[in-house]
């Protein structure tokens, strides 16, 4: 499933290539005919994620809530200008960075591109990875990659819920769990049924509301991330990387978590939502050299310590990494660092 760094570079893509732009709405699937209709010719006005959320707003109190799910992505192709905050395909290293990684942006910054084996980092297609892609026209923060020959507008390829189009970009929707139009007032408290995501209002105010959250409840913490109502943006991987981060046991209710320990797991959440957004890809590893870091943004088993290591020493203590069920959903965690 997408996680909470996705939905943001979707967002900031959305910002910087549509806002202030009427749109040319279509179904091409036929299930969002009515939708896509009422949006036609609209300018759109701003757009914000939230979690796993994404809202679109468009002039005339119309907003487009979209909620990718387990399968869903939006595809661009055109001309995309991106958004300066979020890392091309290199994937950016700075300051930015994982904690305890002292790494010279200068020092790659002429290399080849790092290709993610998964699509996790494609600014072409974000959310569920797909096999193939569509054509795109990066603008000059990606030089190389335009094709002057393209078909425009793009064909349309598979299920398409939804396109949006300005005079030159496409987004293609396939795949989502929710896509509807909101008024203003059902949008709002769609929001206010969310937990606090470190990249939308005070980050400090967020602390608080995790923490009231999590300590009253006698739910255990693994299953306390995975909600929603409780922090936004958190999926099975950074829920994974995040407990064995804090050496926490999953099972711990949440009442019983020490504040310290609580206050700690949103602070490297603020963290590591921050690097997913800025690379494009789920790095939670830390202290790596420049080659690990090179090989972790390649690949996916390089760069977690313990999502997706079932049987696998624990990098840290050697203890085969277990794997469970919780909630439907699969956890990954080292019984002994964790126990």
């Amino acid at each position: 499933m997408p996680e909470g760094h996705s939905v943001h570079r979707i967002a900031r893509q959305f910002a910087r290539n549509f806002v202030g732009k009427p749109v040319f709405a279509s179904s091409p699937q036929g299930r969002f005919a009515e939708g896509a209709a009422l949006l036609d010719g609209r300018a759109v006005e701003s757009v914000q994620a939230v979690g796993k959320q994404m809202f679109l707003e468009t002039e005339g109190d119309l907003w487009l809530r979209v909620h990718l799910g387990l399968y869903g992505a939006w595809d661009f192709s055109g001309e995309i200008l991106v958004d300066p905050t979020i890392a091309s395909a290199n994937g950016r290293m700075g300051q930015t960075n994982q904690r305890g990684t002292d790494l010279d942006a200068s020092s790659i910054a002429d290399e080849a591109p790092i290709l993610d084996d998964a699509g996790e980092n494609s600014l072409a297609s974000i959310g569920a990875p797909r096999k193939t892609r569509v054509h795109v026209r990066m603008s000059e923060a990606t030089k190389g990659l335009a094709d002057e020959g393209a078909e425009w507008p793009p064909p349309v390829v598979g299920q398409v819920r939804l396109r949006l189009m300005t005079d030159s970009t496409c987004a293609d929707l396939r795949g989502p769990t929710a896509c509807v139009l909101q008024t203003p007032d059902e949008m709002l408290a769609t929001v206010a049924k969310l937990g606090p995501d470190p990249l939308v209002g005070d980050v400090d105010e967020g602390e608080e509301r995790f923490v009231a959250a999590v300590r009253r409840r006698a739910v255990p913490i693994a299953l306390l991330l995975m909600d929603q109502s409780v922090v936004s943006g958190i999926g099975n991987v950074y829920r994974a990387e995040l407990l064995f981060r804090a050496r926490l046991n999953p099972h711990t209710p949440g009442r019983d978590v020490p504040e310290e320990t609580v206050r700690a797991l949103w602070r490297d959440w603020v963290r590591l939502l921050a690097i997913g957004v800025e690379t494009g890809q789920m790095m939670t590893m830390d202290d790596l050299t420049a080659d690990q870091y090179r090989a972790a943004m390649a690949h996916r088993d390089d760069r977690h310590w313990v999502y997706h290591r079932t049987g696998l020493p624990c990098r840290v203590c050697g203890t085969d990494i277990v794997l469970e069920e919780i909630g439907a959903r699969k956890l990954y965690w080292c019984p002994r660092c964790q126990a």
